[in-house]
């Protein structure tokens, strides 16, 4: 049971940020080599889509 916590929380803390961050490296360079395109903005959409899974920071009571 341990082990599958542990296994869990290293596919979240470590596996995720890495996909999205390559997702995001391959989108960008495939922009350079042939321009702006729906499959490129996908791909950026899923890696920003995967960084939002962190849970939001708390904020202030008073915070705007």
């Amino acid at each position: 049971m341990l082990f599958n916590l542990v296994k869990r929380f290293a596919i979240m803390a470590i596996a995720v940020p890495l996909a999205a961050a390559g997702a995001r490296k391959l989108s960008e360079k495939l922009e350079a080599k042939r321009g702006p395109s729906r499959g490129t903005r996908l791909l950026r959409q899923g890696a920003d889509t995967l960084q939002g899974f962190r849970r939001p920071k708390k904020k202030g009571r008073f915070a705007w």
